[in-house]
């Protein structure tokens, strides 16, 4: 085993839950909310400014930091005045990029199949799901109005959409983009990680030819 693991995921399709039981299978590091407080740590940025930031976007940075167009000092520093949002991408992006360097892993979202897409041993995984599931499934997790719960994931997976595709130049949950794309109301939890193990092992192997 020696994939590094991405997965983007709409809202309420057990992205996370599929995510953290496949790492665990495989016996690697898992990430998700844990990258924002690494990135914390790391960059010494309050941890509640990941979080209010957290696969929303404010600017094109994340885009001209991917491209090198990103601002530095003479030194080939990163710029100490850039604006703390700007920071808080770059803090991100310099992680995820260090969590890569440590080995086989799993990452959901936050556009890392993007930030490690020049990596040979990436795999990249969309998560979909049917509506109706991924209601029962935001009901189920979060204190919310019943009523409201459609809502609530339509607004979820449009944030997430917006914030992709404005820092990258790819569409989110376009199947082009991705190795893999399940859909979780079809194979349930296990089975989707059934598949992933299965694609994994395949795309390792043909690599090895």
């Amino acid at each position: 085993m020696r994939s590094i693991i991405t997965i983007s995921r709409e809202f309420g399709s057990g992205g996370r839950e599929i995510g953290k039981k496949l790492a665990d299978d495989l016996g690697i590091p898992f990430y998700d909310k844990e990258l924002l407080e690494m990135a914390s740590k790391e960059s010494g940025i309050c941890q509640e400014l990941f979080v209010k930031n957290d696969e929303s976007y404010t600017n094109s940075f994340l885009f001209s930091l991917v491209m090198g167009n990103y601002p530095v000092s003479a030194d080939g520093r990163i710029n100490p005045d850039m604006p703390l949002n700007h920071k808080i991408f770059l803090a991100q992006f310099e992680t995820i990029k260090n969590i890569a360097k440590k080995g086989p892993c799993v990452i959901v979202g936050r556009c890392a199949d993007y930030v490690l897409k020049n990596e040979p041993n990436i795999i990249d995984f969309f998560i979909s799901g049917n509506t109706a599931e991924k209601k029962k499934r935001i009901l189920e997790r979060y204190d919310i109005e019943k009523n409201k719960a459609e809502d609530f994931i339509r607004k979820t997976d449009k944030r997430r959409a917006s914030y992709y595709n404005y820092y990258t130049d790819m569409k989110w949950g376009e199947a082009k983009n991705y190795d893999l794309c399940i859909n979780s109301s079809k194979t349930g939890v296990d089975g989707a990680i059934k598949l992933m193990k299965a694609y994994i092992e395949i795309k390792e192997a043909n690599a090895d030819k």
